[in-house]
């Protein structure tokens, strides 16, 4: 099967993140390329590329298949988990993972550190993940919430707080979408300045349908993925 598209794609978003970047005047974001869409086969073939260096997947099964992929290949892209993630389910990443983007509640921080110091590792390194939109359908700590959330989260001693993720509101209006990103953004300046980020803070905004807004907003990290695997 041809999936030389899949060097194209990446290219081509690549030189548009950099353009939207240069536009907002701010550094390039690292890119998170979100492969739950794409086919063993393309992501092979985006990791041959060399272009993109961190690989991210929303559900724990496709995670850790995603990664022995890539080992398999002999690739060692930075593995993000994006995704919800179970307290059942802590024990199957820690260890394997390098940024936790979904630490949402005090009973899982709990289970990473606990987890984190059974397996010997010595942090974890995880994202506040916030609830911009306020949906009641989807996780994450409401931004009222958060500043107690995070002060409870730095005295886990296993956990490494590096900064706050969003995905903003689904299907929103672009202004909404603006204004929850927004929000976000000034709350995680507020916590960097505050010091309640260990190392290089990240603002992790956005996904396929809202990436451009949120590097717009400042998003110094952005999660793309059915943009990579279009084949025309």
């Amino acid at each position: 099967m041809d999936v030389s598209y899949v060097r194209r794609n990446a290219e081509r978003i690549l030189d548009e993140v950099a353009s939207l970047a240069a536009e907002a005047g701010q550094p390039m974001p690292r890119l998170v390329a979100v492969t739950k869409s794409g086919t063993d086969e393309e992501v092979a073939e985006l990791l041959a590329t060399g272009l993109i260096r961190e690989i991210g997947e929303n559900r724990t099964d496709r995670f850790l298949a995603r990664r022995a992929l890539a080992a398999a290949l002999g690739h060692t892209p930075r593995f993000h988990l994006i995704g919800s993630l179970q307290t059942n389910k802590v024990k199957t990443v820690v260890g394997k993972t390098d940024l936790i983007q979904s630490l949402d509640s005090e009973r899982l921080a709990a289970e990473i550190d606990k987890r984190a110091a059974a397996a010997g590792a010595e942090t974890v390194e995880c994202l506040l993940e916030v609830n911009s939109g306020r949906e009641a359908a989807k996780g994450g700590v409401l931004p009222e919430d958060a500043e107690a959330l995070a002060d409870v989260v730095r005295a886990y001693p296993h956990i490494r707080l590096r900064g706050v993720m969003t995905m903003g509101p689904v299907g929103a209006e672009a202004s909404v979408t603006a204004r929850c990103f927004a929000e976000t953004r000034e709350l995680y300046r507020r916590f960097a300045a505050e010091g309640r980020f260990s190392g290089e803070p990240i603002l992790s905004m956005g996904m396929s349908g809202s990436y451009r807004i949120a590097i717009a907003e400042g998003a110094n990290m952005v999660r793309i993925g059915r943009a990579f695997w279009i084949h025309e």
